[in-house]
């Protein structure tokens, strides 16, 4: 083959197609004449006559040799002068590498390619904002994020945005499997109070509807708006929960899905999308209530600590309706990562309640992939210390590490996670074990230490919180994120005891079913549209557990009531990944809820006025989930930010670097839609 000139002006003209990608040569294709296309990446020179290049692709990397022999020094001469990151298209013959040289861990590792001519099809400018290739020298993410798609040429970004494509096929193959039909749902809907804040759409409609024009005149009946003077705007769904309700209940679907887009204008916090994907489902005729007693007894989750301090705790058991959104929800999660990961998950998932995960773990997502549990060390303190705290309707809590050598880095980052101000009292056992009460000091009674296995070197945070949990998440007594001092407390602890060898994380995927959540809450991330109302702890169609229908129905008493809702979420190894609940199917619960329970005014219950109207047509029993698809991914991904599995995210802020949104509009483009500047 004779060798090409090199063009400097070939980014038009006439270019073959490539006969394989760069990730998809093997041994077996020695001797072959192929033909590939990709990103030049740095030279490795060798002599004067001889480089190494890389070229990469989507599929992979392929290494270039080039030799300066016969006619050839051309080619070398031309790539030499080639800027990193530009587009080529290269000819040659695939040759094994010598045997000491090949790399059997890498897919193309027992190959090279040796060029035999060279085609510049678009140069790169000489000075990139950075170069993807050089992973040891990234700029911060803020001047990648304005380059993204130059970012997006790393390697691991390429892994990830192909490997989210392929978990969204497996979950589609899933669903359809099950009879599951997807249905795209509106994004242009009408603002509701359903629990965030939403993102409005200016429509130009408000400037056509005005009652007196002809228009309005002739569409009376088909436009509802007719009586708006004023600016009209859409809201972008939060998710698209009443339209897959009413779906369902329609009949037209009896199992629904889609991976939807949703969005939410929530104030900046780490690792939050204002635009994220969910994977959502809804499925009629589910089962309501407590599950016949006949259910699997492997759902019930033992735990090794249940009879410390006295105390025992009922084995917990999926003890609401929705089994069978709980069965399709556990079949995708099996078949991700049994396909992805290569690991096969048990048949069944455990399930912990609320109420246990907060007094065992001290958080609605517990990480369960090492032990550490709090002790409640009420019932073994004095009995005037039990009587004060009883008064107080308080209970003591303990989280204990036992085997901490003093002067040590391990005791120094320990005794250093808490400051002088914190509520929790810290104790270092060199000799006896003290905790302070009442501004005194007094020793803790031997059947403490007995029970909760404090020795010599042992190291216990002790802190008080109110005894009921359902009443602390009203009144702000847990810790921001569903939370206990010590369940964040445990968290910390647990990654500085696994650091420095103390504890061993368990490499297993720790899945969980949390349910039974308090079916309302005060909280302070949905003051804003609460304005110091109850509000619903998921949201207000979620359905109340049968046992606590009649608690409902006594608002005056809802706040020591503690009504749970039929409420489950899913958790792995601490992080939540998704959740859903069995609704409210019936109009006259549903109405109660919004007007007695949650105190909504007429004109915020008009908003639901069409969910109600669907659930006097016979409402269908019904329930669904919803997985936080870019959460899920980031999990797979092993990554720690969402941003990573993304192609084009926005910052933490909300601002996207790269098509610099939101901006600003024009005044006379405002005044088409009915909007003033100020």
């Amino acid at each position: 083959m004779q060798a090409v000139l090199f063009i400097k002006t070939s980014t038009t003209g006439r270019f073959p197609s490539r006969t394989h990608n760069c990730g998809a040569l093997r041994a077996s294709d020695a001797d072959c004449d192929v033909v590939l296309v990709g990103w030049l990446l740095p030279e490795r020179k060798v002599a004067k006559k001889f480089s190494f290049f890389t070229l990469k692709d989507q599929y992979g990397e392929t290494q270039l040799a080039v030799h300066a022999k016969d006619s050839y020094q051309t080619v070398l001469d031309s790539m030499r002068e080639v800027p990193v990151e530009s587009a080529v298209l290269v000819r040659g013959k695939v040759r094994l590498r010598p045997q000491k040289n090949r790399m059997i861990d890498q897919p193309t590792g027992e190959i090279e390619l040796a060029v035999e001519s060279f085609t510049l099809m678009n140069p790169a400018n000489r000075r990139l904002p950075f170069y993807p290739s050089d992973i040891h020298n990234l700029p911060k993410e803020d001047l990648r994020m304005r380059y993204r798609y130059l970012d997006l040429r790393r390697s691991v970004l390429t892994s990830n945005i192909q490997k989210r494509s392929e978990v969204a096929q497996i979950v589609r193959s899933v669903l359809h499997d099950q009879d599951f039909t997807e249905v795209e749902t509106p994004i242009l809907l009408k603002s509701s109070p359903e629990g965030a804040r939403e993102f409005l759409v200016p429509t130009r409609l408000s400037s056509t509807l005005n009652p007196s024009s002809p228009a309005a005149a002739r569409n009376a009946e088909a436009k509802p708006f007719r009586d708006s003077t004023r600016p009209l705007f859409y809201a972008l769904p939060q998710s698209p929960q009443q339209p897959k309700q009413l779906l369902v209940i329609s009949g037209a679907v009896d199992r629904y899905y889609q991976l939807a887009r949703c969005f939410r204008d929530e104030d900046g916090r780490k690792d939050r999308q204002p635009e994220f994907t969910q994977v959502d489902l809804e499925m009629a005729w589910v089962s309501w209530g407590e599950p016949e007693a006949s259910a699997d007894a492997s759902s019930t989750f033992a735990n090794p600590s249940e009879t410390q301090l006295g105390l025992m705790y009922p084995a917990d058991k999926w003890r609401i309706g929705g089994n069978e959104v709980r069965d399709v929800v556990e079949s995708v999660i099996r078949r991700i990562w049994s396909q992805v990961e290569r690991v096969d998950l048990p048949p069944v998932f455990p399930v912990m309640t609320y109420h246990h995960a907060m007094t065992r773990y001290g958080s609605d997502k517990p990480d369960l992939r090492f032990g550490l549990e709090i002790l409640d060390v009420t019932p073994c303190l004095p009995r005037p210390i039990q009587s004060a705290l009883q008064d107080r309707k308080e209970t003591l809590e303990a989280l204990v590490l036992p085997n901490v050598s003093p002067n040590t880095t391990y005791a120094s980052e320990l005794l250093g996670l808490l400051d002088l101000d914190s509520d929790i009292v810290r104790l270092f056992s060199s000799s006896d074990l003290w905790f302070s009460e009442y501004k005194k000091s007094t020793m803790l009674d031997c059947e403490v230490k007995s029970v909760a296995g404090l020795e010599k070197g042992g190291m216990v945070w002790l802190v008080k919180r109110q005894s009921k949990l359902e009443v602390c998440v009203a009144c702000f007594y847990l810790c921001q994120g569903g939370s206990t001092a010590l369940g964040k407390l445990r968290l910390e602890v647990g990654k500085i005891a696994q650091r420095h060898g103390a504890l061993t994380f368990s490499d297993e995927p720790k899945f969980l079913w949390v349910t039974e959540f308090p079916l309302f809450t005060h909280d302070e991330d949905k003051e804003f549209l609460a304005k110091g109302r109850w509000s619903s702890s998921h949201h207000p169609f979620t359905a109340p557990m049968l046992e606590d229908i009649e608690k409902l129905y006594q608002p005056s008493k809802i706040h020591e009531a503690g009504v749970r809702g039929q409420h489950y979420d899913l958790v792995l190894n601490g992080v939540e990944i998704g959740g859903g609940s069995v609704r409210v199917h019936d109009a006259t619960m549903q109405e109660y809820i919004f007007k007695e329970i949650l105190q909504l005014g007429e004109q915020e219950v008009s908003a639901f006025e069409h969910l109600l109207q669907a659930l006097r047509c016979g409402a269908p029993p019904h329930g669904g989930f919803a997985f936080g698809f870019d959460r899920l991914m980031a999990i797979l991904c092993k990554t720690e930010s969402i941003r990573d599995v993304i192609a084009f995210p926005k910052t933490k802020d909300g601002a996207d670097p790269l098509f610099k949104s939101p901006a600003p509009a024009d005044s006379d483009v405002l005044a088409q839609y009915g909007v003033r500047q100020q």
